[in-house]
């Protein structure tokens, strides 16, 4: 079963910071970039579930609850990567780094 540790441990850490960064922090853009991360996680684990069928777009439900949300859509994705037979860890490393990216530029 494929490792997924990289990806979840990098999800917790900017979830948590999201979750106790201010409101004014989340409304210049931490909220926004973290959602655009969590759809992007979200149409990941759809396209290893069901190849060829188009995403459903997560919702923007606020910026109090991104956070969960980012939570939710990595937990699926590593879920698809960790039972799919034809995914590999260069996947996982991959959106990993869309994290810490992700992380960086929204300030947290």
């Amino acid at each position: 079963m494929l490792d997924t540790t990289g990806l979840t441990a990098a999800v917790e850490r900017f979830a948590d910071r999201l979750r106790a960064a201010p409101q004014s922090r989340l409304q210049r853009g931490a909220a926004a970039e973290a959602l655009e991360l969590a759809r992007e996680l979200a149409r990941r684990a759809q396209e290893v579930e069901s190849p060829g069928t188009p995403p459903r777009i997560m919702p923007d439900a606020g910026v109090f609850a991104v956070a969960d949300q980012l939570t939710v859509a990595a937990a699926d994705l590593a879920e698809a990567l960790r039972t799919a037979p034809s995914r590999g860890a260069a996947e996982v490393d991959e959106a990993a780094e869309l994290v810490r990216a992700a992380r960086e530029r929204a300030g947290l």
